[in-house]
């Protein structure tokens, strides 16, 4: 582990200079281009007419099949009935023809009435009466037109003069309402003669003579003619509205043209040149386009990295982090496809997706395995894609994300980092219904054996991804020596040889350092900063009290204090001599850095000032530095808050009666002579969160050291029990 993590030093320090931070982004970006330029790679496929598809073809984009779209609107546009219109002033002609005829008919008689002529016998200029039929028929025509004398009978006229005015209204009106009724309704070319036969039909109930009824059937016979016609223009609009309610047929992409073995048509033939797969050109543009969306991708990532990661130590091993977990999981996304491939099925649904935002959100944060997620699905559109050039799986996709989503909020709760397997049973849990959701959503129609399928490959990518991460995690830890939660939680197991040496030979130590823990992890919790970090650390930093355990108050059960025989500058070595020993002792137990540096610096420089006063006493030369631990001062704010816990527990357990006001008074007093001392002058903490941390420290021990009932004594006690 020791060259692996020289190994990756070496390369945090190359990365120094922009130009390897450029050239790791190009390197993550030409491998990323080599695992999906087979999944871009126009293929060459050899089809012949009428011979059988040596593979299944999908369509690898969406193209309008205009052949048959336009067959579609020659169909629909022959369904199209033609349409015919009622010309309905035909009727009121008609009606006003026959009611003039009648009309006419009428005056001729009174015109040629003898009776008439005796009443006007003393009138000047007298005409002389008509008295015959064809002279009645004559001046009947006149008074109409040629074309109307040309189409009635003069059987007709014959009868209409000879009839009398009375018969002639009850013919007229008959004859009137019988054609009005008929040629009111939709009378096409062929129906015409059905229709005279109708208003004969109609007349047949009139009571007048025979001649008569002969001219009214002849005369509605005459007027009843084809009132609807063929409307072309209306026609070609219901046809013209027809066709632009076709919907272009297109084959859609990744849609099968033809499967293998299938015989391929004329019509399947020319879908396959329609979709591009006949031309004999070659083309580039998915090598550029796969080009410009990984530098798009990757040009976003160096931009994150450069500007928004400020600590250089930091950013330097949170990109080779970032850069080795998303090689693996591409590696890893490559291999899992190509034996789906291989085997021709939904393998891909096994692809451990959320390994990697687990990785990225235990070692690393939140924002980088959110951002590593989004990365993996979307290259992931392309890796699942069938190896069928232009097709995008984004349902794959949207399975990576939404997984990995999950896994981010799972081990966001509190103690999940500890629990990273069960983590993964709820992964599996999610990602099943996920899978479901996408089939439901799809309307296939899968048999039992495929439901189970689908279901034990989404266990296993939520269950994969948890081993791999627990198995993975060691190697990152100790390749680039990070202090996981997993590793404080494993340190913080009271089976821990340290701890338990720690609790065996100085248990007051132990008892107070625990104490020391439950206040600094509050208050650093309270500030946002590591309270675990806080905690683990506080167990530990006073493990070198544990080479010289008596000479420590809180491990003297009632011995003489051995500092009142010893010389203040004894005194002082052994009381300091435990802020070193205990860094010595972590690294010969191979313990992460931050854990020393607890150790180390949670006394800072302070001034053992009981020592010092009373060397000060024997020798007024008695210089202060001489009395101050080396250091170095805090340097984390997690360091910071255990120091000022450290000071306050042990000043509040020394109080007779601690009340709150004095608790308040003693933890101010604590953090103001720190603040002066300048202790925090190398810690990024803020004057805001130091009164923070005051006030949790003050409620913490309000809590530990709360006032009790005070018992009387036993023998009053007893006293008072046999009263």
């Amino acid at each position: 582990m020791n060259r692996i993590q020289k190994f990756f030093t070496k390369i945090k320090g190359l990365l120094v200079h922009r130009f390897f931070q450029v050239l790791l982004f190009l390197i993550l970006g030409l491998f990323a281009y080599g695992l999906m330029f087979s999944n871009v790679k126009p293929e060459k496929i050899q089809v012949e007419l009428f011979k059988p598809a040596e593979q299944t073809i999908r369509s690898t984009k969406t193209v309008e099949d205009t052949y048959k779209t336009e067959q579609e609107k020659e169909e629909i546009s022959k369904q199209v009935a033609d349409v015919y219109t009622l010309k309905k002033e035909y009727a009121k002609n008609k009606v006003d023809l026959i009611s003039s005829i009648f009309d006419s008919a009428i005056e001729v008689n009174k015109e040629t009435d003898p009776e008439r002529d005796k009443k006007e016998e003393g009138k000047e200029d007298k005409k002389e009466p008509i008295k015959t039929d064809a002279q009645k028929v004559s001046i009947l025509k006149e008074k109409l037109t040629d074309e109307v004398n040309k189409n009635i009978e003069d059987s007709v006229f014959l009868a209409l003069v000879q009839a009398d005015e009375d018969e002639l209204e009850i013919a007229k009106d008959s004859t009137i309402t019988a054609v009005n009724n008929v040629m009111s309704s939709r009378i096409a070319a062929s129906d015409v003669e059905n229709a005279k036969k109708k208003v004969v039909e109609e007349l047949g109930y009139m009571s007048i003579n025979s001649d008569m009824k002969k001219a009214s059937n002849s005369l509605a016979r005459t007027a009843i003619i084809q009132n609807v016609f063929f409307d072309k223009d209306k026609t070609e609009e219901q046809r013209r509205k027809a066709i632009e309610s076709v919907e272009p047929i297109r084959i859609l992409q990744g849609q099968i043209i033809v499967e293998e073995n299938q015989l391929v048509d004329r019509d399947v033939y020319r879908q396959l040149e329609l979709a591009g797969f006949l031309s004999t050109e070659s083309t580039i543009y998915p090598y550029i386009g796969l080009l410009l969306f990984i530098l798009l991708t990757f040009g976003a990532f160096y931009y994150f990295f450069y500007f928004s990661i400020s600590k250089r130590d930091n950013k330097y091993n949170q990109l080779l982090i970032f850069s080795l977990v998303f090689i693996l999981s591409m590696a890893t996304m490559k291999t899992v496809s190509v034996l789906a491939d291989l085997k021709n099925s939904n393998l891909e649904y096994i692809f451990p997706g959320a390994m990697a935002a687990m990785l990225i959100k235990i070692l690393l944060n939140d924002k980088l395995a959110v951002a590593m997620i989004i990365l993996l699905g979307s290259y992931g559109t392309i890796i699942f894609n069938g190896d069928t050039p232009g097709n995008l799986d984004f349902s794959m996709g949207l399975y990576i994300i939404f997984g990995g989503l999950a896994a981010i909020i799972i081990l966001s709760r509190p103690n999940f980092k500890s629990k990273v397997l069960i983590a993964g049973l709820l992964m599996s849990l999610i990602n099943m219904a996920f899978v479901f959701s996408l089939i439901f959503i799809m309307d296939g129609h899968y048999t039992k054996m495929e439901y189970l399928y689908y279901a034990a490959a989404a266990i296993g990518s939520g269950v994969g991804s948890a081993v791999l991460t627990m198995g993975l995690l060691p190697f990152f830890e100790a390749g680039f020596g990070i202090l996981s939660s997993m590793k404080l939680i494993e340190l913080s197991n009271p089976n821990h040889p340290l701890l338990r040496k720690i609790l065996i030979e100085a248990p007051g130590t132990y008892h107070h350092s625990v104490m020391v823990a439950n206040l600094a992890e509050s208050a650093c919790e309270a500030i946002g900063s590591n309270g675990l970090l806080a905690r683990v650390g506080s167990y530990y930093h006073d493990i070198g009290k544990t080479k010289r355990p008596h000479f420590f108050i809180e491990n003297q059960m009632n011995e003489e204090n051995p500092h009142d025989r010893l010389q203040p500058e004894t005194s002082r070595d052994i009381i300091i001599a435990h802020a070193v020993d205990g860094g010595e002792m972590l690294r010969s137990h191979k313990f992460p850095k931050e854990i020393v540096d607890i150790a180390e610096q949670h006394h800072g420089t302070t001034l053992l000032k009981f020592f010092y006063h009373k060397a000060k006493k024997q020798d007024e030369t008695t210089v202060e530095a001489c009395y101050r631990y080396p250091g170095p001062r805090a340097k984390m704010k997690e360091v910071a808050v255990i120091g000022i816990a450290d000071s306050v527990e042990a000043a509040v357990r020394s109080m007779q009666h601690p009340t709150p006001e004095k608790i308040e008074e003693l933890v101010s007093f604590i953090i103001q002579d720190r603040i002066q001392d300048g202790q925090f002058d190398e810690c990024d903490i803020t004057m805001r969160e130091l009164s923070i941390v005051k006030h949790s420290l003050c409620e913490s021990l309000n809590g530990i050291f709360h006032s009790r009932i005070e018992y009387p004594e036993p023998d009053k006690l007893g006293q008072k029990v046999k009263e």
